[in-house]
């Protein structure tokens, strides 16, 4: 399969691309910084150019079409405002869930955050309110659309060893989570379509990444 990536340049996105590439898929990256290309091309992805903070989503539609799925992996990374924070991680979306529309690309699987969906306790750091509220309105505005869409809320990201065991549910307890394991996450949910229309929080867990696919896709999930 074909898959788009907002955000292709990303911890957890260049996994992504790895694993794809590994598996025989073209993973497609898409990144506003040219210097990332050769980073892409070592994981086995095709870099594409495009900053989605400005793109329309017409060109950004010419990109993702004849895909089999995109994924939404952007971000406004560490350091940014609370400007940044609602132009990429709610904007951004919006413009590639628009450009799916158009280029009849359904199936849509979106990165989001634990926390999301509920306004942010008082005493939130504003930068980091601002971010949960953006990828808030994000979830809000893909579940509105005709897309065969997946959100997964990760927990706190690490950069540790991909261990394998996750668990992935509607509702977890808060906890930690390595992006390659998100990854691996991201993968399998690609593949399975009972997963279409499910929001989902992941952190470590005693479930292989397949097995917890499975057996939320499945409405078993414990």
């Amino acid at each position: 399969m074909r898959v788009v990536i907002a955000g292709g340049h990303g911890k957890i996105a260049l996994h992504l691309e790895r694993l794809l590439s590994e598996q025989g898929h073209q993973a497609v990256g898409l990144v506003r910084n040219p210097d990332h290309l050769g980073d892409l091309a070592a994981v086995g992805a095709k870099g594409i150019l495009c900053d989605l903070e400005t793109a329309a989503s017409l060109t950004v539609a010419e990109f993702v079409a004849g895909s089999d799925a995109v994924v939404f992996a952007a971000g406004a990374g560490a350091g940014s405002g609370e400007t940044r924070k609602d132009t990429v991680d709610r904007g951004a979306s919006v413009v590639l869930a628009e450009a799916c529309e158009q280029a009849n690309v359904d199936r849509f699987v979106q990165i989001s955050s634990m926390g999301a969906g509920a306004e942010p306790p008082p005493g939130t750091d504003p930068v980091f309110a601002a971010y949960l509220r953006a990828k808030t309105a994000a979830e809000r505005d893909l579940r509105e659309r005709d897309l065969d869409w997946t959100i997964v809320r990760p927990g706190r990201l690490t950069d540790d060893p991909p261990t394998g065991k996750v668990r992935l549910e509607p509702s977890v307890p808060r906890g930690s989570v390595p992006r390659a394991d998100v990854a691996a996450v991201l993968l399998a949910v690609l593949a399975e379509p009972g997963t279409g229309g499910m929001t989902l929080e992941l952190v470590e867990g005693p479930l292989s990444v397949e097995d917890a696919v499975r057996a939320v896709a499945k409405g078993t999930e414990r």
